[in-house]
């Protein structure tokens, strides 16, 4: 069948009994009282492979003929739809090439090959997923393989759909909103198919990372279009171009989308381990940092995250922390012209900085030839609005000064 919809959804829920775990429905007690809404969380991280990616590949892959299945599966991924394409291949017994960037941390790689073990092969190919997936496509044509695309599939959006057909039998008709991450949209546009066809007073809304929103420049400009640059941050959804066939779905079914910075994920990340113990992926974040930004919408509803993944590597989480404090306005940095002689620097440490001002980065080299010499110099504060009074006491001695801008080059040297 080439289309999706309900019944094609309900026809992969069949296939994956017993393979996908149906995962819980928890309210968010905190949550529900922040937004004063009923807010609950959609547990996909709590897969075997800790993402809803298993539920497409292993719809797409076992739906294959014999004949197909003999000739092998390719994919390309540096993430959760390779672990997902690596179980499938196990369960099946199917041969599967999964090509991964020569860039990719050794400890995905590890978790892919204990997936698959025998019936896998992982070709480490390019700087970049798009290198990967150009070297699979290349590679399947010439094998005659069947190709097991992320998301821009019928059959793989059919299988995430049922993650929509989940949250339908455990929800009924009290839903009034789902919010789901989007990256390519396979997932978006399996669940907003389930309730349009089920419970169409639903609205799905859709929240993308600010530094690649490809399907909202697409439903925006009402075609697919490619990005340029994009922040590659929030990887399970850092796509430069969504899929034809789910941009067709989105721009039909989903009532809105909303883009979500890249801090506020980080910042949602840190609450969600804190409070509730759930370690998330920044993508798997992703739903619940939009709520923030949908409050007026959502007060008085009933609304579901869906938590996508927790594949998530601890040695990030410096980088995590840095987001969010920038983001919330509690870490900046400056680069400051100081004179250049004796007691520059304790004036400054006395005169400029506030009680609870912090520096933590400094960085300076004296150059005699100069009267100043920049010094780059972050600072943590307290509260955001300490800012102004810093700002305030540095005109007050001064001080020649440059605040680092999230726009500025030089803020991805220092985060």
């Amino acid at each position: 069948m080439d289309g999706i919809s309900v019944g094609s959804i309900e026809e992969a829920a069949k296939r994956l009994e017993g393979i996908v775990l149906p995962t819980p429905l928890a309210v968010s007690r905190r949550l529900s009282s922040e937004y004063g809404a009923e807010v609950y969380l959609k547990r996909e991280d709590m897969q075997e492979v800790r993402s809803y990616k298993i539920r497409g590949a292993y719809n797409l892959m076992g739906s294959l003929t014999q004949a197909q299945r003999n000739r092998g599966v390719v994919c390309a991924s540096a993430g959760n739809h390779a672990q997902g394409v690596a179980l499938s291949a196990s369960l099946l017994k199917i041969k599967a090439s999964i090509f991964m960037p020569a860039t990719t941390p050794l400890q995905k790689i590890s978790r892919v090959r204990a997936f698959g073990g025998s019936h896998i092969e992982i070709k480490l190919v390019g700087s970049s997923y798009d290198d990967a997936s150009k070297a699979a496509e290349e590679y399947c044509r010439k094998k005659g393989s069947a190709f097991v695309h992320p998301f821009d599939d019928y059959k793989v959006m059919s299988g995430q759909g049922t993650v929509g057909k989940e949250i339908y039998d455990q929800m009924g008709d009290k839903l009034d909103y789902v919010i789901c991450p989007v990256g390519g949209g396979g997932l978006i546009s399996g669940v907003s198919t389930y309730f349009n066809g089920k419970a169409a007073h639903a609205k799905v809304i859709g929240a993308e990372p600010q530094g690649s929103p490809s399907m909202y420049e697409s439903i925006r400009q009402g075609r697919p279009i490619m990005l340029g640059k994009i922040d590659t941050f929030i990887d399970g959804a850092a796509v430069k171009r969504a899929g034809s066939n789910t941009f067709k779905v989105v721009k039909r079914l989903v009532d809105d989308m909303v883009l979500v910075p890249e801090g506020r994920v980080c910042t949602t990340m840190i609450e969600l381990y804190q409070n509730e113990g759930i370690v998330a992926e920044p993508a798997g974040a992703l739903s619940i940092a939009a709520l923030g930004m949908l409050e007026k919408r959502i007060r008085g509803k009933s609304v579901v995250c869906i938590v996508s993944g927790g594949n998530n590597d601890i040695l990030r989480y410096p980088e995590i922390m840095e987001r969010s404090l920038v983001y919330r306005g509690l870490k900046h940095y400056f680069l400051i012209e100081f004179s250049q002689k004796p007691g520059q620097l304790r004036k400054f440490l006395d005169k400029a900085l506030g009680p609870t001002d912090d520096i933590v980065r400094f960085e300076y080299m004296k150059k005699n030839s100069k009267e100043t010499g920049p010094a780059l110099v972050g600072i943590e504060l307290a509260k955001k609005e300490d800012l102004a009074h810093l700002l305030e006491r540095m005109a007050g001695l001064e001080l020649h000064y440059k605040l680092i801008t999230l726009d500025d080059p030089l803020y991805e040297y220092l985060v």
